[in-house]
């Protein structure tokens, strides 16, 4: 059974080499560990997957219907301007998700202003870093354990 399933769109395993201006110097392996400790301590069951594939993402989505997963933490990457299948797939699946964007995509690009997800969103976060996650993973443990 999974409590909580973070879903990192393309280009996120680069994180701490690409655009580091940007993104910053933390690894994505960093995010995952942070907050596989911040779910023991809460003792919940945390699943990350990351995947440059959009069906892979769709797939593990569809998945989340029937594995127990309660919490879906998504940063769908730029998939989240584009992509209508993943916005059906986490509607069809049926669990609260947050999005999450470690920059703040409003302060960039106008093509960027524009999610396919947020409007069936729990929350958005956006802009601060790594810490967003935490923020996520931390609202969804409160509604966990509600």
């Amino acid at each position: 059974m999974v409590d909580v399933l973070v879903l990192h769109g393309p280009n996120l395993n680069l994180l701490g080499q690409r655009e580091t201006t940007l993104y910053g110097h933390t690894t994505l392996n960093d995010i995952n560990a942070s907050l596989a400790i911040l779910a023991e301590k809460s003792s919940l069951q945390l699943e990350s997957l990351q995947s440059n594939w959009e069906g892979a993402l769709i797939d593990r989505i569809h998945l989340a219907r029937t594995d127990g997963t309660r919490f879906i933490i998504i940063n769908a990457g730029a998939l989240t301007h584009t992509s209508i299948g993943i916005r059906d797939a986490l509607l069809a699946a049926e669990k609260p998700f947050i999005e999450v964007h470690l920059s703040n995509v409003y302060a960039r690009e106008s093509f960027r202003h524009h999610s396919y997800l947020a409007d069936k969103a729990v929350a958005v976060i956006s802009g601060l870093g790594a810490a967003g996650y935490r923020a996520a993973l931390e609202y969804a443990i409160a509604q966990l354990n509600l």
